[in-house]
């Protein structure tokens, strides 16, 4: 436990952060693109483009911070979800899995309050809510299955690309892609969280519990079971990195050596 801490905190340090700066993003976003005060919703009246919008938005955010240095270091798993799933895996050691969520709930939370201190009407704005995630009008268990399935889709690509020798360098880039259409069209069913790190650090923020165990029962779930699908097709998980092409250290259980001797044939 020390020794972990002693010897890994600069990841965990960048985890909060990775998931504290993608806080920031959606709160900022979101406000612009939602908030009734703002210049771009008054000009932007239609629904599904202001989503479309902050889903291109939140998607690039992604995709920016898997490939910056923070996420090289890291792994960019930014999400208990993903890091259970590795550690199911046997690709992420027990302790570091333990902080790596500690941090990634400590950012969710660090990263709205940051937002709320320099716009706190509009993000506290019904409008916006703190971008708290929340079931749709048709209710918690379809909020359930949508979670399930998009969660289960991003999972199951993240493993099959990132362990795949000529696809393994797109992986942040399918990644925030699936982000993007996931917040687009699955959205309006569950507000599009499948992390609860992300949930949790709005809910306490806003004070919103509705449907918050479906945020955190959905997402381990359908990651785990696409792990277990993907090992039963006989594929080798290599690291639990997202991108792993550059020269940070790696502190997982790591055997990309052999990804890139796959690849270089």
């Amino acid at each position: 436990m020390i020794r972990a801490l002693r010897e890994h905190w600069p990841e965990y340090l960048l985890e909060a952060a990775e998931l504290g700066i993608f806080m920031i993003s959606a709160g900022l976003v979101t406000a612009l693109l939602e908030y009734p005060g703002s210049p771009v919703y008054q000009a932007i009246e239609d629904d599904f483009l202001r989503r479309a919008l902050i889903g291109l938005a939140m998607g690039l955010s992604a995709i920016s911070l898997i490939y910056s240095p923070l996420g090289k270091r890291s792994g960019a798993h930014m999400n208990p979800a993903v890091t259970l799933t590795f550690l199911r895996l046997g690709k992420i050691k027990p302790w570091d899995a333990f902080y790596y969520i500690v941090a990634q709930f400590i950012g969710g939370i660090a990263g709205i309050l940051t937002v709320a201190i320099f716009i706190p009407r509009a993000l506290a704005d019904p409008s916006v809510n703190y971008v708290a995630t929340g079931p749709g009008p048709a209710g918690e268990w379809i909020a359930f299955v949508g979670e399930f399935l998009i969660a289960f889709g991003l999972m199951l690509t993240l493993l099959f690309v990132s362990n795949t020798p000529k696809l393994a360098p797109w992986t942040g880039v399918c990644a925030g892609c699936l982000v993007a259409v996931y917040i687009t069209f699955e959205a309006p069913f569950s507000g599009m969280s499948m992390n609860p790190a992300r949930t949790f650090g709005s809910a306490i923020t806003a004070s919103f519990w509705t449907g918050l165990w479906l945020y955190f029962v959905a997402p381990i779930l359908a990651m785990q079971l696409a792990a277990d699908a993907f090992v039963r097709s006989r594929r080798t998980v290599y690291c639990a990195k997202l991108h792993h092409h550059n020269d940070s250290r790696c502190i997982f259980n790591c055997s990309f050596g052999k990804l890139l001797e796959l690849e270089s044939k």
